[in-house]
C-alpha cells in the first residue's frame, strides 16, 4: 500500500542524515545534475562521467561515481572527497531553494505525463509488489498530491538565464544526442574532440546503457532498502529504460488532475498553457 510504501522508504533516510548531505560544499566548477525524477538524471551521469573520463564503465553503480547528493551520507559515501576525474560531478533532485550551492546545475525537464509513467514503473517491482497499487493511486495520492514536479520546474525556470544553470528539455535531447553532448561539454568545461564525442554517443546510448544496465540500476540504493527497509533481495530497480516520449495516454482523472496542477502551479505564475508551450 502506499502507506506501507512511505513507512519503508522513511526507514531508508532521516532528517539527520539529509541534513548532513546538504551541507556539501560546492566547488566552482563542481557539476550537480539535478532534474527531477525520471526526466533523464541517469543518461546525463553517463554523459558527464564519459566526458570526463574518456569512457571509464570501471563501476558497479554510476551513483558511485557520481553521487547522489541527499542519500550519499546515510549510504557512507564522502561527498567533500576527490573523484575519478574533474569537474567532481553530482546528482540530485532537489529544487533550487534546497540544493546546495556553489557549483554548476544541468537540469533537464520533461513532459509530466511521462515521468509520472516512468516513475510508477520504476518503482513497482522494487518498492511496490506489482500490482499492489494502481497507477490511478499511484498518480493521484502520491506523484500529483506532493506537487513536487511542479515546483521543482518552477524553481528551476526561474534560474533558467543564470550562468551557472544549464535547462535541457528531455524530448529534445532524445532528438538530437550530438548537439546535447556538445551543450554538455561546453557546460562543464570538457573540450571535446571527434574521438571523445564518439566514446560518449556509444557509451550513453539506449544500446549500450540496456546492455550495461546493471550498472545503471541503482545498487547502492538497491542493498540500503533490502537491509534497512526488509524488501527482497534481486528485485527490478533499473533505471535504464525505453525512454519513450509521449506515448503514455493518462486515465481521465488522472490528465484532469495533472492539467489542474498545472494551472496553478505552472500557467498562473509563469504563463505557460502547457508543457509543451513552455518548451517550445
Amino acid at each position: 500500500s502506499l502507506k506501507e510504501l512511505e513507512e519503508i522508504q522513511s526507514k531508508l533516510f532521516t532528517p539527520e542524515t539529509f541534513g548532513e548531505a546538504l551541507k556539501l560544499k560546492l566547488r566552482p566548477d563542481d557539476v550537480v545534475i539535478s532534474p527531477f525524477g525520471k526526466s533523464g538524471t541517469t543518461w546525463l551521469q553517463q554523459i558527464v562521467h564519459t566526458l570526463r573520463t574518456r569512457g571509464d564503465m570501471d563501476f558497479d553503480d554510476i551513483s558511485r561515481v557520481v553521487p547522489w547528493i541527499e542519500t550519499s551520507y546515510a549510504l557512507g559515501i564522502d561527498l567533500d572527497a576527490e573523484q575519478r576525474a574533474n569537474p567532481r560531478a553530482f546528482k540530485s533532485h532537489l529544487d533550487y531553494e534546497t540544493i546546495p550551492k556553489g557549483g554548476r546545475y544541468i537540469v533537464s525537464i520533461r513532459n509530466p505525463e511521462d515521468a509520472l509513467n516512468s516513475m510508477y514503473k520504476f518503482m513497482e517491482g522494487w518498492f511496490i509488489e506489482p500490482g499492489a497499487i494502481s497507477l490511478d493511486d499511484f498518480a493521484l495520492k502520491r506523484f500529483i498530491a506532493s506537487e513536487g514536479y511542479w515546483k521543482h520546474l518552477a524553481s528551476w525556470w526561474a534560474h533558467r538565464n543564470d550562468s551557472n544553470v544549464l535547462i535541457l528539455c528531455y524530448e529534445q535531447m532524445t532528438v538530437d544526442p550530438d548537439a546535447l553532448i556538445r551543450r554538455v561539454a561546453e557546460f562543464i568545461d570538457v573540450p571535446l574532440d571527434d574521438k571523445l564525442l564518439a566514446i560518449t554517443l556509444e557509451n550513453s546510448s539506449l544500446t549500450y546503457m540496456l546492455e550495461h544496465k546493471d550498472r545503471f540500476d541503482d545498487a547502492l540504493m538497491r542493498e540500503l532498502s533490502e537491509i534497512k527497509g526488509n524488501l527482497p533481495k534481486g528485485s527490478d530497480s533499473s533505471k535504464v529504460r525505453s525512454g519513450k516520449v509521449g506515448e503514455n495516454t493518462m486515465p481521465h482523472l488522472v490528465q484532469k488532475e495533472l492539467n489542474e496542477k498545472w494551472r496553478k502551479l505552472i500557467q498562473e505564475p509563469l504563463g505557460f498553457a502547457s508543457y509543451a508551450e513552455l518548451v517550445t
